[in-house]
C-alpha cells in the first residue's frame, strides 16, 4: 500500500484559513494523524497531511493537496513525497 505526506503552507493565512484547508484535505482522504508501529496515534503539523492507499499515486496526492489549498484563496507552497518509514516526535492522540 503507497503512503504520501503532504505539506501545505499558506501565505498570510488565519487560523480559519487552517480550518478551511484542513476540511478541504480531509474531504480529499487526507488525514492529519499518523499511527506508530506500537499502534499510538500522533498529530501531525499544522498544514501536515498523510493519505494512504492501493489506488493513491504521488501525482494525485499532489494534484489533490494543490487543490485543496486553492480552495482557500491564499497562495500556497506544496509539497508531496511518497514515504515507507517515518521517525517523528509528536504530540500523542488521548
Amino acid at each position: 500500500m503507497a503512503n504520501y505526506l503532504a505539506r501545505v503552507e499558506l501565505h498570510k493565512a488565519t487560523y480559519d484559513d487552517y480550518e478551511t484547508l484542513h476540511a478541504a484535505m480531509s474531504r480529499r482522504g487526507f488525514g492529519r494523524t499518523i499511527v506508530s508501529n506500537d499502534g499510538t496515534t500522533y498529530r501531525l503539523p499544522t498544514g501536515t497531511y498523510v493519505v494512504e492507499g492501493t489506488n493513491a499515486t504521488l501525482e494525485r496526492a499532489y494534484d489533490a493537496a494543490v487543490a485543496a489549498a486553492a480552495d482557500t484563496g491564499k497562495s500556497s507552497w506544496v509539497i508531496a513525497v511518497d514515504w515507507s518509514a517515518a521517525r517523528f516526535a509528536l504530540e500523542a492522540v488521548r
